[in-house]
C-alpha cells in the first residue's frame, strides 16, 4: 500500500503540462460549435477578432450555481461590452444540446456559448480544472491582433465580469489614444 503514493505523484507529474497563456502571448485560434439564443452556429475566434476585442471565458458546467451566476452577470454587462466593440463567448465541455438551453435561459440570448466536448480549446488555453475533465473558471481578453491582454483565473465567479470589463476598457482607451495621437 505504501507504494501507491509515489506512483500517484509520478502519474500526476507525467500528465501533459499546458503552458500558461500570459499577457502578450498569442491566443490559440479556434472554431467550435456554439449556441446563441438556442440557435446553433459555428463560432470562429478569428472572425470575432475582426470586429474588436474578444472575451473568452471558460466555465466548468452549464446550470451549476457559479456558472449560472457568471452567465447572468455577463448577460447584464453585454450592452457595455458591445459599446466597446467587444465580443463575449463562454466555453465549456457541455454538449451543444445543453448549451442550446443554457444560451437562452442563463445567457439570456445575449452572447454565445461554445461546446468544447473534446477539451481541445480548454487545453490550448491552459483552462483545465486540476485533475478533472472540466474547464477551470478562467477568463481571457484578446485584442484584435490576437494577443492576450488579460487573464484571470478564480473558481469564484464574482470578479470575472468586472475584471474583463476593466481590461477591455483599458485596451479601448489605449487603442483610442494610439489611433488618434495628440499633436
Amino acid at each position: 500500500m505504501k507504494y501507491w503514493v509515489p506512483a500517484l505523484i509520478a502519474g500526476v507529474l507525467a500528465a501533459p503540462a499546458y503552458a500558461a497563456l500570459n499577457e502578450g502571448a498569442s491566443a490559440p485560434l479556434f472554431t467550435a460549435q456554439a449556441s446563441l439564443g438556442g440557435k446553433e452556429f459555428t463560432f470562429t475566434l478569428a472572425d470575432a477578432l475582426k470586429k474588436g476585442p474578444v472575451v473568452v471565458y471558460f466555465y466548468p458546467a452549464a446550470f451549476t450555481s457559479g456558472c449560472t451566476i457568471e452567465a447572468h452577470e455577463f448577460a447584464e454587462a453585454m450592452p457595455a461590452f458591445a459599446s466597446l466593440g467587444a465580443t463575449v463567448v463562454g466555453v465549456s465541455t457541455d454538449k451543444i444540446e445543453t448549451l442550446n438551453k443554457f444560451s437562452v435561459s442563463e445567457c439570456q440570448s445575449k452572447f454565445p456559448v461554445a461546446a468544447d466536448t473534446d477539451h481541445a480549446i480548454m487545453k490550448a488555453y491552459d483552462a483545465v480544472l486540476f485533475m478533472t475533465w472540466y474547464a477551470d473558471r478562467t477568463s481571457y481578453v484578446i485584442a484584435p491582433d490576437g494577443k492576450i491582454i488579460y487573464r484571470y483565473s478564480a473558481l469564484n465567479p464574482a470578479k470575472h465580469v468586472a475584471n474583463t470589463m476593466a481590461a477591455v476598457k483599458a485596451w479601448s482607451e489605449k487603442a483610442g489614444r494610439d489611433a488618434h495621437p495628440v499633436q
